[in-house]
């Protein structure tokens, strides 16, 4: 199984009093734009995940349906809180173990530190983290079941690496 994480796209600024309740702040419009090219260029390299799993924050669920658009298939997106900067990583293994039954690529969308920190522990450096920036993906394989340590990470790709 391929598992995709990624950290949501360009949004508005943290704090920026149009945006009160922080979960309701959007991507940018030149975000949304930039992702998609990035996510284009995913899709033409194979990244093609049939479920996505996205932080029910509002740039997060954006950052997913965009991905979405740009495959070649269909893409079940669904909202899961443990991708919530608050979230529980074993009940995310869990579901995601439980998806990996019916699905060979699965997407997870979500925040910083916790893209980070995950990425990090799935492929064994239980004490450290990998540094996403905005619309960065990685992409992890594993070979049997879904074990923190076990994972391999075959690329970690930025929007400035693909000259987007």
């Amino acid at each position: 199984m391929d598992l995709y994480i990624i950290r949501h796209a360009w949004a508005g600024h943290f704090g920026d009093p149009q945006w009160p309740d922080d979960s309701k702040r959007p991507l940018t419009e030149k975000g949304k734009k930039r992702f998609a090219v990035m996510a284009d260029i995913l899709v033409e390299r194979g990244v093609e995940p049939t479920i996505i799993a996205a932080s029910p924050m509002l740039r997060c669920r954006q950052t997913a349906d965009i991905l979405a658009d740009q495959l070649t298939g269909r893409a079940e997106v669904v909202e899961q809180e443990d991708l919530l900067p608050e979230g529980n990583i074993e009940s995310l293994l869990e579901w995601t173990s439980e998806q990996a039954r019916r699905h060979e690529q699965i997407a997870w969308v979500g925040h910083c530190p916790q893209v980070n920190e995950y990425t990090a522990l799935l492929i064994g450096l239980s004490d450290g983290a990998i540094r996403f920036s905005k619309g960065a993906a990685a992409a992890i394989g594993f070979e049997e079941g879904l074990t923190p340590g076990e994972g391999e990470l075959l690329w970690l790709v930025t929007a400035k690496m693909l000259g987007i």
